[in-house]
């Protein structure tokens, strides 16, 4: 008996694999983690003009005016974020705008919620300015070889 026809992942069809092996190729048509690091730095620049803070008796509020102006700014990086991912051919302006917008929350939104926002937003905004689209043909060939032997 010969194994010479036999796959060389015999289990490697089943859901859990082959959604992985899609997300994976779904990750690299467009600017994952820029996308997520955009996402990610709406967090901070919404939420600390909000934060309150009760030590016993006291309340220490750091809400500030820019409040309004804070919900707009998170809320936009939220939508450049999501069009990253699902509309990776407008990369250029969102990460041209994810980097103003991040840049802007410093003087809005609390140091751009404590530097944690303005840091995500700039690094997501260049990371899409960087990316570029891969061929399609090299991408298949890309996770091709993966699946075979020698190659992990």
């Amino acid at each position: 008996m010969t194994s010479a026809g036999a796959p060389a992942h015999p289990h490697s069809d089943n859901g859990f694999a082959g959604a992985r092996r899609d997300f994976r190729t779904w990750r690299r048509t467009r600017p994952f983690w820029a996308g997520l690091l955009v996402l990610l730095s709406a967090a901070p620049i919404i939420y600390f003009p909000y934060f309150n803070l009760s030590l016993g008796a006291l309340s220490v509020a750091m809400s500030t005016t820019a409040g309004a102006g804070s919900l707009i700014i998170g809320l936009t990086l939220i939508v450049l974020g999501g069009l990253l991912w699902f509309q990776p051919i407008i990369r250029f302006f969102a990460g041209c705008v994810a980097v103003f917008l991040g840049v802007l929350s410093l003087p809005i939104s609390n140091f751009g919620g404590f530097f944690v926002g303005t840091l995500f937003a700039s690094t997501g905004g260049l990371l899409a300015l960087a990316w570029g689209p891969v061929a399609a043909d090299t991408l298949h060939d890309a996770v091709r070889s993966e699946g075979e032997p020698g190659n992990g």
